[in-house]
C-alpha cells in the first residue's frame, strides 16, 4: 500500500529536524562565502563603445539603405574584432602575456537590434589592464577594418574610463550565497525525510494506530527509578 504523507506529517518532520535543516543551512553559506571572498579571483569588465556609420560630406544625403548597409556589416565586424588579426595586434601592442585564442573567451561583442552601436567589453582580473585592452580594441579595429574592407564608417564613440572604486561583475556574492541558501535547504529537507523514513522507532500511540492498524488498549506510563522513589518518599515523611 503506498504511503501518503500528510501536509501536517511533512511540517513536523521538518519542526523535528529544524536544528539539523538550519546547521546544513549555516555551513552552505559559511562555504560559499569563504569559496568566494578567498577562493575565487574577482574579474572587472571595462566596455567602450563604437559607432557603424558612414561619414558623409556637407552635401551628401546619409539615407536608409546605407544605414542598412552598415547594419548588414555589423555582425561582420563582430567576428572581425575577436579574430587574430585584430587581437594580434592589441596583444603586441599592450606587450600582453597571452595568446589571441585566450584573450577571446575575454572580450564580448554585442550590439542591440537596429543599432549602429557596438559594445566591446573585457573582462580582466586587472581593472587597468581590462581598460586598457578594450581601448586598444577598439583603436586597432578602427585602423585595421580600413585596411580589411578599403571602408571607413567606424568611429569609437566613447571610450572606457577608469572609476574610483569599481566594482567586480564576477564572483557574484549574493547570488551565490542565495543559490547556497536554496541548496542547503533542499539537501536539509531531503537529509530529515530520509532520516525520517529510516527511523523505524516508536513514537507514539498514534504511529501503532496509523502504521499498524491496531487499537489502543492501554499506555504503560513510565516509572520512576529506586533513588527518585526514595526522594519523593523522604520529602514526604518530613512534611508529616
Amino acid at each position: 500500500m503506498d504511503e501518503v504523507v500528510s501536509l501536517q506529517k511533512v511540517f513536523q518532520i521538518i519542526k523535528n529536524k529544524k536544528w539539523l535543516i538550519t546547521g546544513i543551512v549555516l555551513l552552505a553559506i559559511i562555504a560559499s562565502t569563504v569559496l568566494n571572498y578567498f577562493y575565487i579571483t574577482p574579474e572587472y569588465e571595462a566596455s567602450t563603445q563604437i559607432l557603424v556609420n558612414q561619414k558623409g560630406k556637407d552635401s551628401e544625403y546619409v539615407g536608409v539603405d546605407k544605414i542598412q548597409a552598415n547594419l548588414q556589416l555589423i555582425n561582420t565586424y563582430n567576428v572581425i574584432i575577436k579574430s587574430p588579426v585584430i587581437l594580434t595586434k592589441v596583444i603586441e601592442k599592450l606587450d600582453l602575456e597571452t595568446t589571441s585564442e585566450e584573450l577571446t573567451k575575454q572580450i564580448n561583442v554585442l550590439n542591440t537590434d537596429d543599432s549602429q552601436v557596438v559594445n566591446i567589453s573585457v573582462r580582466d582580473e586587472d581593472y587597468d589592464k581590462a581598460i586598457a585592452i578594450a581601448n586598444t580594441v577598439a583603436e586597432v579595429f578602427k585602423s585595421e577594418i580600413q585596411i580589411l574592407m578599403n571602408i571607413n564608417n567606424v568611429n569609437v564613440l566613447s571610450s572606457a574610463q577608469p572609476t574610483k572604486n569599481p566594482t567586480p561583475v564576477s564572483p557574484n556574492t549574493y547570488l551565490n550565497i542565495t543559490i547556497a541558501v536554496v541548496i542547503g535547504l533542499i539537501i536539509g529537507i531531503g537529509l530529515a525525510f530520509i532520516l525520517d523514513y529510516i527511523d523505524t522507532t516508536i513514537k507514539s500511540e498514534e504511529y501503532i494506530e496509523e502504521t499498524l492498524d491496531l487499537p489502543i488498549i492501554g499506555i504503560v506510563c513510565s516509572i520512576p527509578d529506586n533513588k527518585s522513589q526514595k526522594k519523593v518518599f523522604r520529602s514526604r515523611s518530613r512534611s508529616f
